[in-house]
């Protein structure tokens, strides 16, 4: 990967004293039904680039994107007002909101305020030229620290990287293009990756790119149901994309002309309905019913799956591998986590579902890195040019 300028290379020079710094965090945290924040995993996550920015003498300013607002509003259930009062709580000193602050910010060296939805903002999605360059001339330094947006080019991840004085990665968005690049660039082999979901055709292209590269790959879920549809078995009334069987096929054969293989179940968890009280059964892969619906890899599948994780050098994580929600039918995905928690491999686990894995097996302190992107981490894996990091790289040359 090309150099990119760092916060952290910044703040160990003169470069930021006195200066204004704008900081893209990713503070999309989740709320409960009474309006509080229900988990703040991303905004702690965004304090060391606050605290590194002031540390360094700094007027600090940070903005992100809370949901899905209209642009041009900022409704009650858009605003950053729970988010900086946890901020405030978090870096012991006082984070105000600052609304309409496009067009101007107050803010002094050692102070840090925290600039309301940047989302709601007309043009922040469409990556505006005018917006970004107006939102540039409010700082001498841009920060992005958000990796979990890296994939969208909006006016605050990268319009306003190309007019900003300087453009630079935060510590966050650097230890996860660290991690990710260590885990695919050269890879301790052999190694393996966990690719599950409901659908195959959102992940068609990852397994198609990792199919190039890993030593093992193993499907769950939605999509482990249709690679055994294209070998043949029957999965009942299984969630499956049959129109995706010859992609599935295709996967298995890139796989096998490496010398690597897509493991299928040789035993699956089903269930007559899709229900936490479900009376769950485990049956050989070739005896699934026409009514059933196969919820979690089977015990005999979990330990084989499981033996490879501990063997292997490298392990990518995204997707766990049945109804793990469900506690009849979280067997194999316990078994997956437990295996790479126990490995020496070097792990790195990334999306929605996967951290919820995490957290619910006490796992996190055990895996190499956790990422805090969804979209972003899938893509990156495919090998794809992440917009906000590409502008970065951009600066990081001229």
């Amino acid at each position: 990967m090309s150099a990119i300028n760092t916060l952290s290379a910044l703040a160990k020079t003169d470069a930021l004293s006195g200066k204004r710094v704008l900081i893209r965090s990713d503070l999309n945290v989740p709320f409960n039904d009474a309006g509080e924040i229900s988990e703040d995993t991303r905004i702690r996550a965004s304090v060391p680039a606050i605290r590194m920015a002031l540390d360094a003498g700094a007027a600090v300013m940070v903005t992100s994107h809370l949901g899905r607002p209209t642009e041009g509003t900022v409704a009650a259930a858009d605003t950053l007002a729970p988010v900086a009062a946890r901020l405030t709580s978090l870096m012991g000193q006082q984070v105000e909101l600052v609304q309409n602050w496009v067009d101007g910010v107050q803010v002094d060296p050692g102070q840090v305020v925290l600039l309301e939805n940047c989302r709601c903002n007309v043009g922040e999605k469409k990556n505006d030229e005018a917006l970004s360059r107006k939102m540039a001339k409010l700082c001498d330094v841009y920060v992005n620290d958000a990796f979990g947006t890296a994939h969208r080019a909006e006016a605050t991840t990268h319009g306003i990287a190309r007019f900003a004085p300087i453009a630079c990665a935060g510590p966050l968005l650097e230890a996860e293009l660290d991690a990710l690049g260590r885990a695919l660039s050269n890879p301790k082999r052999p190694m393996v990756a966990i690719v599950a979901g409901s659908k195959v055709s959102t992940k068609l292209s990852i397994l198609r790119s990792l199919a190039d590269k890993v030593d093992q790959l193993i499907v769950g879920g939605g999509i482990a149901n249709t690679f055994m549809l294209a070998q043949g078995l029957a999965i009942g009334k299984s969630l499956a994309e049959p129109e995706q069987v010859p992609q599935a096929r295709e996967v298995i054969e890139i796989m096998k002309e490496r010398g690597a293989d897509v493991p299928i179940p040789v035993d699956v968890v089903c269930a007559k309905s899709f229900a936490a009280d479900a009376q769950a059964e485990v049956k050989p892969a070739g005896e699934v019913a026409e009514d059933d619906l196969i919820l979690d890899i089977g015990p005999e599948t979990a330990a084989l799956l499981a033996a490879k994780l501990r063997q292997a050098g490298t392990i990518v994580w995204n997707g766990p591998v049945g109804v793990f929600e469900f506690d009849a039918f979280s067997g194999g995905t316990e078994a997956i986590a437990n295996a790479i928690a126990e490995s020496d491999a070097f792990s790195i686990a990334g999306g929605g579902d996967t951290l919820a894995a995490i957290a619910k097996y006490g796992i996190a302190d055990k895996v190499g890195y956790i990422s805090t992107g969804g979209g972003a981490f899938l893509e990156f894996l495919e090998g794809r040019t992440l917009p906000a990091v590409d502008i970065l790289q951009q600066r990081a040359t001229k």
